[in-house]
């Protein structure tokens, strides 16, 4: 069991009984530099047409520099090389943030980062389930409540 180190996921790990999930800082959402804490709705006030998988971020400040989302995809790949070796043993549990639960599903299935834009965003305290099928990762859940 893996979680980001942030409060509200390692809250959500415990809600969820999982208990013992081991906090791990390439599980961290997302970066959004100049946008952190802003909407999209409000970005879009500035920036007409934004959109996260196309348009990044912009830099910020020194706690939010902001990420390119190819290095979000490589903070999802470390994870998942963590993970593979697990899987010989059963499942594993992830609790991760949104934007960056897209980015670990699309890496996970073998696809460019950019592919992530064609998921749902996952709604808090749902779940979602990666499997293998005939050899190949696949989704065989999404966002259930």
């Amino acid at each position: 069991m893996f979680t980001s180190p942030l409060s509200r996921a390692m809250r959500t790990a415990e809600l969820a009984g999982l208990t013992g999930a081991k906090p791990d800082p390439d599980l961290l959402e997302w970066d959004y530099g100049g946008y952190e804490g802003l909407t999209a709705e409000q970005i879009r006030e500035a920036r007409p047409g934004w959109n996260l998988w196309r348009d990044g971020v912009i830099p910020g400040d020194a706690d939010h520099p902001g990420e390119e989302l190819a290095q979000v995809a490589a903070r999802t790949d470390a994870v998942l090389d963590r993970i593979r070796p697990l899987l010989s043993e059963g499942d594993v549990a992830v609790v991760a943030h949104g934007h960056l639960a897209r980015v670990l599903t699309v890496r996970r299935l073998g696809l460019d980062a950019s592919a992530s834009r064609l998921l749902g965003h996952p709604h808090p305290g749902t779940l979602s389930f990666l499997a293998t099928e005939d050899g190949q990762p696949i989704i065989s859940a999404w966002n259930v409540p």
